[in-house]
């Protein structure tokens, strides 16, 4: 980040030389007031977001430790012990509760004497 060459006290102890037809003083301390206000907040507005920063990286390394902790504490299985079995047999439980009767009174076996081939 680049470094600020001004401070709030710079700003405020900064002269000007003064000429016949100079700017008005009361005029360029009422800004220079302003500038002066918006710089200490600005400040404090880094602060807080630097504060914030660590903060939240602080967070992420634990959040990514605790991770890490639990992918060694947990077992390599696929799926979580869930088989293909037990998926086929669950949606066989849920076609018969869908379709209800409709699948136990049809015949679902195929006559291989009566194809004809080609």
């Amino acid at each position: 980040m680049a470094e600020k060459n001004l401070t709030a006290k710079d700003i405020l102890q900064k002269e000007f030389n003064k000429s016949v037809r100079g700017y008005n003083t009361a005029e360029v301390d009422e800004y220079l007031d302003s500038i002066i206000r918006d710089y200490d907040s600005f400040q404090k507005d880094v602060v807080y977001l630097k504060n914030e920063n660590e903060r939240l990286i602080s967070k992420v390394d634990e959040l990514t430790k605790q991770l890490a902790l639990a992918k060694k504490s947990t077992p390599n299985s696929p799926g979580s012990g869930v088989t293909n079995f037990d998926i086929l047999k669950r949606l066989s439980n849920l076609e018969k509760h869908v379709f209800g009767s409709k699948i136990d009174n049809t015949d679902n076996t195929i006559d291989y004497s009566k194809a004809t081939k080609y």
